[in-house]
């Protein structure tokens, strides 16, 4: 009998008051809002039944947070290379203000100005995914909506430039993983809201 393939599950943290506002939140260490914990508990009640090999989350505490409600900060590894984009100057920015000042501003593409550009976080990305590839089985990730794009997007062997046409909400559920037949990597779940809804 075969082994089973691998399968990543990346949450994205629960909501923020920037975060729910539009504003940039790079390495500003801000809260989750009372949602987003009640969100974090009911990501955490979809998760509960699942056994991990590996648990990791970024060091902020959004997503530290969202980890813990969703009960696996016990075992949780924290991994810097997890943290969501610095945005140097457009930290806490919405992106029309950012194209106020550059009109045709593309964060995948043009990066942040005293912060990371695209092949910055592209290259954290690919350090992590050796990190996952190994843990044995499948592997759960509490991190942030542009930092989890861009994994997924070198998970896919994509440019990463192709992250900015995959949209993720706060407290959501994706899952990565590896074609059976083929070995590929393919998404099998992208931006899975619905125990957000119950």
């Amino acid at each position: 009998m075969s082994e089973r393939p691998l399968h990543i599950f990346l949450a994205r943290h629960g909501e923020t008051e920037w975060s729910l506002t539009g504003r940039h939140t790079g390495r500003e260490d801000i809260p989750l809002t009372p949602a987003g914990e009640a969100a974090a508990r009911k990501l955490g009640a979809r998760l509960r039944s699942r056994s991990f090999a590996a648990v990791f989350t970024s060091p902020l505490q959004r997503a530290r947070r969202t980890c813990e409600l969703c009960g696996f900060a016990g075992v949780a590894q924290v991994v810097p290379d997890l943290m969501e984009w610095d945005y140097g100057e457009y930290e806490g920015l919405r992106s029309a203000e950012i194209r106020a000042r550059r009109p045709d501003w593309r964060l995948f593409r043009d990066g942040c100005p005293g912060g990371e550009s695209p092949r910055d976080v592209a290259v954290r990305a690919d350090r992590i995914l050796p990190l996952l590839r190994s843990a044995g089985g499948d592997v759960l990730v509490f991190a942030h909506g542009h930092f989890l794009r861009m994994l997924m997007s070198r998970w896919m062997n994509l440019v990463p430039e192709a992250a900015a046409r995959f949209s993720l909400d706060s407290a959501s559920l994706s899952v990565l993983g590896l074609d059976p037949h083929s070995g590929d990597s393919v998404v099998d779940r992208w931006n899975d809201i619905a125990h957000l809804e119950q």
